[in-house]
């Protein structure tokens, strides 16, 4: 019976962790670039109390024997990289990757963090710049007297200049693909950190060699499904106040079984 209240406790643990990442990607549902995690879980160690394959008698065997397990534990919390959709803003500055990859930045310690937020702006020196004011790595600077911003699907970004009929490139915005981007390290503010499970980032040029593609005036949204989500947090309380009831009548029976003596 005491197998039943500590097996019931480890699954009440697991659905609140189940709670926490189903209640951070429903407050994510409208944060740009964002990737939605699933909590994974695994049964723990069995007791056995009788073998399986065991023999029965001389000539015979158990065919199942008697294992009972001892609960539940976390094994993961993945982070599911599905494309997300894509609001069109028409702000020249916004881009959204068409694919696999992700933007590349140089953090206030000169290490490269990662993002699939687009959102970019441009700061006092016309460099291209995130919202924390983290730059676009390679730096890319839009001149102060451009009247207008193209960035090709390539990465290819051009302005035109006043009195002038061809546009001038001002540079190029490569993506960077990861074999496992599952492995980042999500650091908060749109950036992931590159890990060794994550692999080693590949730069490359957008549309090429399984980069996505770049879009200029879109952004791209949470991949998240409030529908799922709300669907997961119903199965995940249900499961809990199960558990929980599973505590109880375990109780009820330690109770009765010491009441026997009286």
């Amino acid at each position: 019976m005491i197998r039943a209240l500590y097996s019931a406790a480890t699954g009440m643990e697991a659905q609140q962790l189940n709670i926490d990442v189903i209640a951070n990607n429903l407050a994510n549902v409208g944060t740009a670039g964002f990737k939605k995690s699933r909590a994974d879980f695994q049964d723990l160690l069995y007791q056995t109390l009788k073998e399986p394959g065991g023999l029965a008698t001389g000539t015979t065997q158990v065919p199942t024997g008697i294992q009972v397990g001892l609960g539940v534990r976390p094994a993961a919390v993945e982070r599911i990289h599905l494309q997300g959709d894509f609001d069109q803003t028409t702000n020249p500055l916004d881009i959204a990757i068409e694919g696999d990859g992700f933007f590349q930045v140089t953090l206030p310690d000169g290490n490269t963090a990662y993002t699939r937020a687009g959102a970019f702006k441009l700061d006092s020196t016309g460099s291209l710049v995130t919202s924390e004011g983290n730059p676009v790595n390679p730096q890319i600077t839009i001149p102060q007297a451009a009247e207008s911003v193209t960035i090709g699907s390539d990465g290819t970004v051009s302005v035109k200049l006043a009195g002038q009929t061809a546009p001038s490139q001002v540079g190029q915005i490569q993506t960077a693909r990861f074999a496992n981007p599952a492995g980042l390290r999500a650091e908060g503010r749109n950036l992931f950190r590159e890990t060794d499970t994550a692999g080693t980032a590949q730069p490359g040029t957008p549309g090429q060699d399984g980069h996505g593609q770049l879009a200029q005036g879109f952004l791209e949204g949470s991949n998240v499904s409030v529908v799922e989500e709300l669907v997961a947090m119903i199965t995940g309380q249900r499961a809990y106040e199960i558990n929980s009831r599973a505590i109880t009548a375990a109780d009820e029976m330690l109770r009765t079984a010491s009441q026997l003596g009286r």
